[in-house]
Protein backbone atom coordinates (compact mmCIF):
# COMPACT_ATOMS: atom_id res chain seq x y z
CA UNK A 1 0.00 0.00 0.00
CA UNK A 2 0.96 3.76 -1.11
CA UNK A 3 0.15 5.15 2.43
CA UNK A 4 -0.72 2.83 5.82
CA UNK A 5 -3.36 5.14 6.86
CA UNK A 6 -5.45 4.57 3.48
CA UNK A 7 -6.18 1.95 0.82
CA UNK A 8 -6.43 3.06 -2.71
CA UNK A 9 -9.28 1.68 -5.32
CA UNK A 10 -9.42 1.69 -8.43
CA UNK A 11 -12.66 0.92 -9.81
CA UNK A 12 -13.58 -1.31 -13.17
CA UNK A 13 -16.29 -0.79 -14.80
CA UNK A 14 -18.45 2.34 -14.49
CA UNK A 15 -22.48 1.07 -14.30
CA UNK A 16 -25.09 1.62 -12.22
CA UNK A 17 -23.47 -1.23 -9.07
CA UNK A 18 -19.75 0.96 -9.41
CA UNK A 19 -21.85 4.25 -8.50
CA UNK A 20 -23.82 2.73 -5.48
CA UNK A 21 -20.05 1.11 -4.27
CA UNK A 22 -18.46 4.53 -4.77
CA UNK A 23 -21.20 6.24 -2.96
CA UNK A 24 -20.07 4.11 -0.04
CA UNK A 25 -16.74 4.28 -0.39
CA UNK A 26 -16.33 7.80 0.10
CA UNK A 27 -18.47 6.56 3.77
CA UNK A 28 -15.28 4.89 4.62
CA UNK A 29 -12.48 6.81 6.26
CA UNK A 30 -9.55 4.82 5.26
CA UNK A 31 -11.01 4.37 1.85
CA UNK A 32 -9.65 7.08 -1.28
CA UNK A 33 -11.21 6.50 -4.96
CA UNK A 34 -7.99 6.80 -6.32
CA UNK A 35 -8.92 5.30 -10.18
CA UNK A 36 -11.42 4.47 -12.27
CA UNK A 37 -11.28 2.91 -15.87
CA UNK A 38 -13.74 2.51 -18.90
CA UNK A 39 -13.23 1.13 -22.45
CA UNK A 40 -14.53 4.99 -22.45
CA UNK A 41 -12.42 8.21 -21.59
CA UNK A 42 -15.58 10.01 -21.66
CA UNK A 43 -17.61 7.94 -19.30
CA UNK A 44 -14.29 7.85 -17.05
CA UNK A 45 -14.02 11.11 -16.81
CA UNK A 46 -17.27 11.89 -16.12
CA UNK A 47 -17.65 9.16 -13.23
CA UNK A 48 -14.60 10.14 -12.31
CA UNK A 49 -15.62 14.35 -11.71
CA UNK A 50 -18.53 13.09 -9.64
CA UNK A 51 -16.15 11.50 -7.23
CA UNK A 52 -13.26 13.71 -7.39
CA UNK A 53 -10.82 11.45 -8.70
CA UNK A 54 -8.52 12.58 -11.11
CA UNK A 55 -6.99 9.20 -12.20
CA UNK A 56 -9.10 8.53 -15.10
CA UNK A 57 -8.36 5.48 -17.64
CA UNK A 58 -9.37 4.23 -20.61
CA UNK A 59 -8.76 1.30 -20.65
CA UNK A 60 -8.75 -1.62 -17.36
CA UNK A 61 -4.81 -2.34 -18.66
CA UNK A 62 -3.83 1.04 -17.79
CA UNK A 63 -5.15 0.91 -14.15
CA UNK A 64 -3.85 -1.79 -13.33
CA UNK A 65 -0.17 -0.86 -14.43
CA UNK A 66 -1.10 2.34 -12.14
CA UNK A 67 1.62 1.45 -8.86
CA UNK A 68 -0.63 3.52 -7.03
CA UNK A 69 -4.04 1.44 -7.01
CA UNK A 70 -3.87 -1.17 -4.40
CA UNK A 71 -6.96 -3.07 -4.88
CA UNK A 72 -9.32 -3.14 -7.48
CA UNK A 73 -12.87 -3.35 -7.48
CA UNK A 74 -14.70 -4.97 -10.70
CA UNK A 75 -18.13 -4.17 -11.52
CA UNK A 76 -17.96 -5.53 -15.05
CA UNK A 77 -20.53 -7.97 -16.85
CA UNK A 78 -20.16 -11.05 -15.34
CA UNK A 79 -18.35 -12.93 -18.23
CA UNK A 80 -15.67 -10.84 -17.94
CA UNK A 81 -14.92 -11.30 -14.43
CA UNK A 82 -12.56 -14.36 -14.52
CA UNK A 83 -10.04 -12.86 -16.86
CA UNK A 84 -10.10 -9.41 -15.63
CA UNK A 85 -9.76 -10.98 -12.03
CA UNK A 86 -6.84 -12.79 -12.49
CA UNK A 87 -5.17 -10.13 -14.62
CA UNK A 88 -5.62 -7.48 -11.54
CA UNK A 89 -4.06 -10.71 -9.13
CA UNK A 90 -1.52 -11.21 -11.46
CA UNK A 91 -0.63 -7.47 -11.62
CA UNK A 92 0.09 -7.23 -7.66
CA UNK A 93 -3.69 -6.16 -6.80
CA UNK A 94 -5.92 -7.12 -4.32
CA UNK A 95 -9.22 -7.69 -5.79
CA UNK A 96 -13.36 -7.46 -4.98
CA UNK A 97 -14.93 -9.19 -7.49
CA UNK A 98 -18.63 -8.61 -7.88
CA UNK A 99 -20.94 -11.64 -7.87
CA UNK A 100 -21.10 -13.84 -9.56
CA UNK A 101 -17.63 -14.70 -8.76
CA UNK A 102 -17.82 -16.04 -12.48
CA UNK A 103 -20.02 -18.17 -14.89
CA UNK A 104 -18.80 -21.35 -13.94
CA UNK A 105 -16.67 -23.43 -10.60
CA UNK A 106 -13.62 -23.54 -13.14
CA UNK A 107 -13.54 -20.06 -14.11
CA UNK A 108 -13.89 -19.56 -10.23
CA UNK A 109 -11.30 -21.98 -9.54
CA UNK A 110 -8.96 -20.64 -11.90
CA UNK A 111 -9.27 -16.86 -9.75
CA UNK A 112 -8.99 -18.53 -6.47
CA UNK A 113 -5.65 -20.36 -7.60
CA UNK A 114 -4.37 -17.05 -8.68
CA UNK A 115 -4.81 -15.35 -5.24
CA UNK A 116 -2.80 -18.06 -4.00
CA UNK A 117 -0.35 -18.02 -6.36
CA UNK A 118 -0.03 -14.56 -6.15
CA UNK A 119 -0.61 -13.99 -2.18
CA UNK A 120 -3.24 -10.92 -3.35
CA UNK A 121 -6.58 -11.13 -1.30
CA UNK A 122 -9.57 -11.89 -3.38
CA UNK A 123 -12.92 -11.90 -2.67
CA UNK A 124 -16.42 -12.19 -4.26
CA UNK A 125 -18.49 -9.06 -3.53
CA UNK A 126 -21.23 -10.93 -1.78
CA UNK A 127 -22.13 -7.60 0.54
CA UNK A 128 -25.75 -9.65 1.64
CA UNK A 129 -23.06 -11.69 3.98
CA UNK A 130 -21.84 -8.70 5.36
CA UNK A 131 -25.25 -6.70 6.40
CA UNK A 132 -26.13 -6.26 10.25
CA UNK A 133 -29.19 -8.15 10.03
CA UNK A 134 -28.33 -11.06 8.29
CA UNK A 135 -25.14 -11.44 10.42
CA UNK A 136 -27.16 -10.91 13.79
CA UNK A 137 -29.91 -13.35 12.49
CA UNK A 138 -27.12 -16.11 11.42
CA UNK A 139 -25.82 -15.60 15.12
CA UNK A 140 -29.30 -16.33 16.55
CA UNK A 141 -29.78 -19.37 13.97
CA UNK A 142 -26.24 -21.11 15.31
CA UNK A 143 -27.01 -20.37 18.53
CA UNK A 144 -30.14 -22.66 18.38
CA UNK A 145 -32.89 -19.63 18.78
CA UNK A 146 -35.39 -21.47 16.26
CA UNK A 147 -34.31 -24.40 16.69
CA UNK A 148 -33.36 -26.81 14.14
CA UNK A 149 -33.74 -25.48 10.68
CA UNK A 150 -36.60 -27.06 8.27
CA UNK A 151 -37.18 -24.70 5.75
CA UNK A 152 -36.28 -21.21 3.72
CA UNK A 153 -38.48 -19.32 1.31
CA UNK A 154 -36.51 -16.57 -0.45
CA UNK A 155 -37.01 -14.90 -3.45
CA UNK A 156 -35.76 -12.32 -5.55
CA UNK A 157 -38.22 -10.49 -8.61
CA UNK A 158 -39.12 -7.85 -9.89
CA UNK A 159 -40.60 -6.75 -13.25
CA UNK A 160 -38.05 -4.97 -15.47
CA UNK A 161 -39.11 -3.72 -19.20
CA UNK A 162 -35.67 -4.82 -20.29
CA UNK A 163 -34.71 -3.41 -24.12
CA UNK A 164 -34.05 -5.36 -26.68
CA UNK A 165 -29.96 -6.00 -26.89
CA UNK A 166 -29.94 -5.37 -22.76
CA UNK A 167 -27.18 -7.04 -21.14
CA UNK A 168 -29.80 -8.97 -18.95
CA UNK A 169 -30.43 -11.03 -22.00
CA UNK A 170 -27.29 -11.87 -23.50
CA UNK A 171 -25.98 -15.45 -22.58
CA UNK A 172 -22.58 -14.18 -24.07
CA UNK A 173 -22.26 -11.89 -21.12
CA UNK A 174 -23.81 -14.26 -18.27
CA UNK A 175 -27.19 -12.86 -18.61
CA UNK A 176 -30.43 -13.81 -17.08
CA UNK A 177 -32.54 -13.86 -13.43
CA UNK A 178 -30.07 -16.47 -12.09
CA UNK A 179 -26.54 -15.05 -12.11
CA UNK A 180 -28.15 -11.58 -11.98
CA UNK A 181 -30.55 -12.15 -8.76
CA UNK A 182 -31.10 -16.00 -7.78
CA UNK A 183 -27.52 -16.34 -6.59
CA UNK A 184 -29.24 -14.39 -3.73
CA UNK A 185 -32.02 -16.84 -2.07
CA UNK A 186 -29.23 -19.48 -3.55
CA UNK A 187 -26.81 -17.69 -1.12
CA UNK A 188 -28.73 -17.66 1.60
CA UNK A 189 -29.69 -21.44 1.44
CA UNK A 190 -25.94 -21.93 1.74
CA UNK A 191 -25.10 -19.84 4.52
CA UNK A 192 -27.91 -21.45 6.78
CA UNK A 193 -27.95 -25.14 5.49
CA UNK A 194 -24.71 -25.68 4.01
CA UNK A 195 -24.78 -27.89 0.56
CA UNK A 196 -27.73 -29.47 -0.44
CA UNK A 197 -28.27 -33.19 -1.12
CA UNK A 198 -30.71 -32.43 -4.12
CA UNK A 199 -31.00 -29.80 -6.39
CA UNK A 200 -34.31 -29.67 -8.58
CA UNK A 201 -35.21 -26.35 -10.62
CA UNK A 202 -36.98 -25.38 -13.58
CA UNK A 203 -36.69 -21.88 -15.83
CA UNK A 204 -38.75 -20.40 -18.22
CA UNK A 205 -36.48 -18.37 -21.42
CA UNK A 206 -36.16 -15.38 -23.13
CA UNK A 207 -35.59 -16.13 -27.15
CA UNK A 208 -31.55 -15.82 -26.32
CA UNK A 209 -31.56 -18.50 -24.08
CA UNK A 210 -30.92 -16.18 -20.72
CA UNK A 211 -33.33 -17.33 -18.46
CA UNK A 212 -36.36 -14.90 -17.45
CA UNK A 213 -37.55 -16.73 -14.06
CA UNK A 214 -36.12 -19.35 -12.58
CA UNK A 215 -37.67 -21.49 -9.58
CA UNK A 216 -35.59 -23.92 -7.07
CA UNK A 217 -35.81 -26.55 -4.13
CA UNK A 218 -32.85 -27.36 -2.32
CA UNK A 219 -33.54 -30.88 -0.74
CA UNK A 220 -31.32 -31.49 2.34
CA UNK A 221 -32.01 -34.16 4.95
CA UNK A 222 -34.57 -33.21 7.08
CA UNK A 223 -34.62 -29.66 5.37
CA UNK A 224 -35.97 -27.87 2.02
CA UNK A 225 -35.10 -24.50 0.70
CA UNK A 226 -37.88 -22.96 -1.84
CA UNK A 227 -36.50 -20.16 -4.01
CA UNK A 228 -36.99 -18.33 -7.17
CA UNK A 229 -35.34 -15.85 -9.05
CA UNK A 230 -37.58 -13.85 -12.27
CA UNK A 231 -37.48 -10.49 -14.09
CA UNK A 232 -41.15 -10.71 -14.79
CA UNK A 233 -43.20 -10.06 -11.57
CA UNK A 234 -42.33 -8.44 -8.60
CA UNK A 235 -42.71 -10.57 -5.26
CA UNK A 236 -42.53 -9.99 -1.63
CA UNK A 237 -38.63 -10.00 -1.36
CA UNK A 238 -38.84 -11.03 2.54
CA UNK A 239 -37.14 -13.90 3.24
CA UNK A 240 -37.97 -16.77 5.78
CA UNK A 241 -36.13 -19.31 7.65
CA UNK A 242 -37.94 -21.86 9.90
CA UNK A 243 -36.99 -23.85 12.59
CA UNK A 244 -38.82 -26.00 14.99
CA UNK A 245 -38.88 -23.35 17.68
CA UNK A 246 -39.42 -20.16 15.64
CA UNK A 247 -38.57 -18.31 12.25
CA UNK A 248 -36.63 -14.95 11.35
CA UNK A 249 -38.04 -13.08 8.87
CA UNK A 250 -35.75 -10.79 7.31
CA UNK A 251 -37.58 -7.60 6.12
CA UNK A 252 -37.71 -6.62 2.45
CA UNK A 253 -35.62 -6.05 0.43
CA UNK A 254 -34.05 -8.48 2.10
CA UNK A 255 -30.24 -9.01 0.90
CA UNK A 256 -29.92 -5.43 1.45
CA UNK A 257 -32.46 -5.39 4.63
CA UNK A 258 -32.07 -2.84 7.56
CA UNK A 259 -33.62 -5.21 9.53
CA UNK A 260 -35.75 -8.51 10.73
CA UNK A 261 -38.19 -10.28 13.34
CA UNK A 262 -38.11 -13.30 15.15
CA UNK A 263 -41.50 -14.95 15.38
CA UNK A 264 -41.67 -17.47 18.63
CA UNK A 265 -44.58 -18.72 20.36
CA UNK A 266 -46.38 -16.50 18.43
CA UNK A 267 -44.50 -13.75 19.78
CA UNK A 268 -42.97 -11.54 17.66
CA UNK A 269 -39.86 -8.97 18.19
CA UNK A 270 -38.74 -6.66 15.48
CA UNK A 271 -34.78 -5.46 15.00
CA UNK A 272 -33.87 -2.65 13.16
CA UNK A 273 -30.57 -2.40 12.14
CA UNK A 274 -30.00 0.54 9.45
CA UNK A 275 -27.27 0.08 7.54
CA UNK A 276 -24.49 2.79 6.57
CA UNK A 277 -24.98 3.91 3.48
CA UNK A 278 -26.78 1.37 1.65
CA UNK A 279 -24.39 -1.31 2.96
CA UNK A 280 -21.45 -2.17 0.63
CA UNK A 281 -19.59 -0.67 3.37
CA UNK A 282 -19.44 -3.79 5.50
CA UNK A 283 -17.33 -5.51 2.72
CA UNK A 284 -15.25 -2.90 2.31
CA UNK A 285 -14.06 -2.98 5.75
CA UNK A 286 -13.83 -6.34 5.75
CA UNK A 287 -11.68 -5.89 2.82
CA UNK A 288 -9.25 -3.46 4.61
CA UNK A 289 -9.26 -5.73 7.50
CA UNK A 290 -7.77 -8.72 6.03
CA UNK A 291 -5.28 -7.10 3.31
CA UNK A 292 -3.99 -5.40 6.26
CA UNK A 293 -4.01 -8.64 8.29
CA UNK A 294 -2.43 -10.21 5.32
CA UNK A 295 -4.79 -12.55 4.21
CA UNK A 296 -5.76 -13.65 0.69
CA UNK A 297 -9.51 -14.31 1.96
CA UNK A 298 -12.09 -13.60 4.96
CA UNK A 299 -12.96 -15.56 7.29
CA UNK A 300 -16.31 -14.30 6.72
CA UNK A 301 -17.25 -14.98 2.72
CA UNK A 302 -14.45 -17.83 1.91
CA UNK A 303 -12.88 -18.53 -1.47
CA UNK A 304 -14.83 -21.82 -0.52
CA UNK A 305 -17.66 -20.55 0.27
CA UNK A 306 -17.53 -18.39 -3.25
CA UNK A 307 -16.74 -22.11 -4.85
CA UNK A 308 -19.35 -23.53 -3.22
CA UNK A 309 -22.09 -21.02 -4.20
CA UNK A 310 -20.92 -21.81 -7.89
CA UNK A 311 -20.83 -24.93 -7.06
CA UNK A 312 -24.49 -25.10 -6.44
CA UNK A 313 -25.24 -22.36 -9.49
CA UNK A 314 -23.89 -24.89 -11.83
CA UNK A 315 -26.25 -28.15 -10.45
CA UNK A 316 -28.86 -25.07 -11.08
CA UNK A 317 -28.23 -24.57 -14.27
CA UNK A 318 -27.49 -27.86 -15.29
CA UNK A 319 -31.08 -28.55 -13.73
CA UNK A 320 -32.76 -25.88 -16.41
CA UNK A 321 -30.83 -25.98 -19.21
CA UNK A 322 -28.96 -22.55 -19.04
CA UNK A 323 -25.81 -22.60 -20.62
CA UNK A 324 -23.43 -19.50 -21.88
CA UNK A 325 -22.13 -19.87 -25.21
CA UNK A 326 -18.48 -19.61 -23.99
CA UNK A 327 -18.71 -23.13 -22.58
CA UNK A 328 -17.95 -26.52 -23.77
CA UNK A 329 -19.56 -27.96 -21.21
CA UNK A 330 -20.49 -27.10 -17.23
CA UNK A 331 -17.59 -28.20 -15.48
Amino acid sequence: MQDTNNINWGIIGLGNIAHQFCRDLLLVDDAVIYAVASRSQEKANTFGEQYGVTNCYDSYDAILKDDHVDIIYIATPHNSHAELSVKAMTHGKHVLCEKPIALNKAEANMMIETSKETGQFFMEAFWTRFNPSVVEALLKIKNGDLGAIKYINADFAFYVDIPEGSRMTKTELGGGSLLDMGVYPLFLAYVVLGMPEKIMAAANFFESGADQQTSMILHYKGAQAVLHSSFMSPSNMVATISGTEGRINLHSVWHETQGYSMIRNNHKVDYHLPTKGKGFTYEIEACHKCIRNNQIESDVWSHQDSLNLMSITDAVRKETGLKFPQENKIK
